[in-house]
């Protein structure tokens, strides 16, 4: 019995993306079908990291094409491809770095440098390649959050290598100062510091750079607005007024300068007794959903207040590489999907792809 390709094609476009809600076709991320004899092969291309969903994904696509009459094999081979994408008009990719992923918050003890290596060791873990950039010059913790010592080798004495840590390359001001010696820096000097730790840096290949922003909106918050070149922007937040109405502001920032802001991260939005399991809305409740309906801005997940993300950041092993298998590292993988899922649906960069023009006297 032949297989009716048209048949096949129509299976096909009928099989949605749980991530997305849409189709897998209609995203283009189905190639090279193939039909001989009683099976079809083809091929599918994720725009985003989801390397624990591939096994899902096969299944998805060998059950529907095993419902059209005639055939009996399919052979689905499932990858991803992580693109570079556009950024602010007038600023060029840095080398070896598809993507920048600013996280910030307009104010600080909301949670935002443990969020930021949460979400960096999530799509990590989904089988990107990601580095980490801590850009709080003044307060830095990634040292500690990601239990690394030691001071980055420089090949050529004009740049560094990043250090390494839970399969993330990282760098912070905290690996070139003593732990306990104070930045007494003015703006500029941060700012300058900043860019020296950006650009030379030798990252190896990223699909993605989380850079870990200080709070508030200063100097060093449109340093990196204005010249680094920023795929979107993440803003973290507790539901507590308060914390909003800084929060606000940086969305506020990143919408002046052109960043695309890819969601809200409600952070300590509620707290669970580890005695008696009540549950408590200690800093408010819906206060990142309110802000969200507010901007037009996605709430792409929402954190509770669990001493065990302190003490495992604390530790130098995060919540995701801590408990890999959790409630909380399964929260953290949710928001990386949809922050990456945000990316993949945004326009491609295409410089890398126009020819060079040389014009000579001839």
């Amino acid at each position: 019995m032949s297989i009716d390709r048209a048949l096949v094609d129509a299976a096909l476009a009928a099989v949605t993306d749980p991530n997305t809600g849409k189709p897998y076709a209609a995203a283009r991320n189905v190639k090279n079908v193939a039909v001989e004899d009683d099976t079809v092969s083809l091929e599918v291309v994720l725009g985003y990291p989801a390397k624990r969903q591939f096994e899902a994904v096969r299944t998805q696509f060998a059950d529907a094409l095993k419902a059209v009459p005639g055939v009996v094999n399919a052979r689905v081979e499932v990858s991803q491809n992580i693109a570079a994408h556009t950024v602010q008009r007038g600023v060029k990719l840095l080398p070896n770095v598809k993507n920048i992923v600013a996280v910030a918050s307009g104010k600080g003890g909301v949670g935002k440098s443990t969020t930021a290596v949460n979400l960096a060791l999530a799509l990590a873990s989904e089988g990107a390649s990601v580095g980490i950039l801590d850009a709080d010059i003044y307060g830095p913790s990634l040292p500690m959050m990601l239990g690394i010592v030691g001071r980055p080798e420089s090949p050529d004495e004009k740049s560094m290598n990043p250090m390494t840590g839970h399969g993330l390359q990282a760098n912070s001001i905290g690996f070139l100062i003593e732990q306990d010696n104070p930045m007494v820096w003015r703006g500029p000097m941060a700012t300058s510091a900043l860019e020296q730790l950006l650009r030379q840096t030798n990252w190896q290949d990223l699909d993605y750079l989380i850079v870990d922003m200080p709070p508030g909106t200063g100097d060093i918050q449109l340093t990196l607005s204005q010249r680094v070149p920023v795929t979107g922007a993440v803003i973290v937040t507790t539901p507590q007024d308060i914390a909003l109405l800084d929060a606000k502001k940086g969305l506020k920032m990143f919408e002046k300068v052109g960043i695309p802001i890819l969601g809200i991260v409600e952070n300590m939005g509620m707290h669970i007794c580890s005695n008696c399991g009540h549950e408590e809305h200690i800093f408010g409740a819906g206060g990142g959903e309110r802000m969200g309906k507010e901007y037009g801005v996605d709430v792409l997940g929402s954190l509770p207040l669990d001493i065990a993300i302190r003490e495992q950041a604390d530790s130098g092993k995060p919540t995701v590489v801590a408990d890999p298998e959790g409630r909380i590292a399964e929260i953290y993988r949710s928001i990386a999907r949809k922050v990456a899922i945000h990316i993949a649906e945004r326009a491609r960069d295409m410089t890398s792809k126009f020819p060079n023009i040389v014009v000579q006297n001839t």
